[in-house]
């Protein structure tokens, strides 16, 4: 089944820049100026640069003023106590400004690929785990031989407190099972934070298996999108940038991300999810991996190049 293309979302959470923005000019008063220094200071708290030397794959950075299309891996990371965690989820968005559309990949966690720097084939959320953010990206970069320009990373602990703070969420389930102690009926399902993580993390009871996982994980996430863009949102900021600073990490800058709001806020309107149309499970040495033919690598390569207009 080909992915679902020309589907309306609604904005990122960065949308909110936009409106204070709006507010601050139409004269917008001491509200509007708090929202935007909290704002501020929870992309501070956020932002955490690399030290990861500029892609051979791109000849020249990246200008979001010259709206030049851009790449981000998102990972959702389960961390746990006394040990650094693997990178539970795994999402490649491409986004082009001229085309006005954003490309999303999920890549199974299990997935075997070389790891870079490691010199070992593994499962490719290991990346995360033996060499961090800059391994991760760098094993994603290879994988599909595109330029991985920024990265968001999750805390899916954090699932819980950023659900809570957009006043809890609504997603479509379309799979009736137990797990964490609740249970999840068919239809529309209205989640609280612990409820959420929840449903995020089921995987064994799913036929579909960690593409069924994927599935509830994007739900969440478009899901705190929704609630945190909307404008009743404004009211409970304080709490939304808590969450955010608390359990999200980016190298993406403030100035930056005005720059995506600025230029690049139309190709959240049409966002197509790409799937992996070939790949099978198979084990080696009795431990699971996910094999993606060669053929199908080729194609989803093919696929994000053109958007990046590579």
């Amino acid at each position: 089944m080909r992915a679902e293309k020309h589907k309306k979302k609604k904005r990122t959470w960065l949308r909110v820049v936009g409106i204070v923005l709006l507010l601050m000019v139409l004269g917008g008063g001491a509200y509007a100026y708090s929202v935007y220094h909290s704002l501020n200071s929870a992309v501070e708290t956020m932002h955490k640069p690399i030290n990861r030397e500029k892609s051979d794959k791109r000849t020249e950075e990246v200008k979001f003023q010259e709206r030049d299309p851009f790449s981000v891996l998102l990972m959702g990371v389960d961390e746990r106590k006394n040990d650094k965690g693997r990178s539970d989820t795994m999402i490649v968005l491409t986004v082009n400004p001229d085309t006005k559309s954003v490309k999303m990949l999920s890549i199974p966690r299990d997935t075997l690929t070389d790891i870079v720097g490691h010199g070992t084939r593994d499962k490719i959320n290991h990346a995360y785990a033996f060499g961090g953010v800059e391994m991760a990206m760098d094993t994603v970069e290879e994988m599909l031989d595109i330029p991985i320009d920024y990265y968001v990373q999750i805390n899916m602990e954090g699932f819980e407190d950023i659900v809570d703070a957009v006043g809890g969420i609504t997603v479509n389930n379309d799979l009736s099972f137990d797990a964490g102690g609740y249970s999840f009926h068919e239809g529309q399902v209205d989640l609280n934070g612990k409820k959420a993580l929840a449903y995020s993390r089921m995987r064994y009871d799913d036929p579909r298996g960690d593409f069924g996982r994927q599935i509830r994980q994007r739900q969440i996430i478009q899901g705190i999108i929704s609630e945190g863009a909307s404008v009743k949102s404004l009211w409970k900021f304080d709490d939304i940038f808590d969450a955010l600073g608390s359990n999200v990490k980016t190298n993406i800058e403030f100035n930056e991300m005005v720059d995506i709001q600025k230029h690049y806020k139309d190709a959240s309107n049409d966002i197509e999810q790409i799937k992996i149309e070939a790949g099978s499970g198979t084990r080696i040495d009795n431990i699971y991996y996910y094999v993606i033919p060669e053929e199908e690598i080729a194609r989803l390569q093919g696929l994000l190049k053109e958007h990046l207009e590579l």
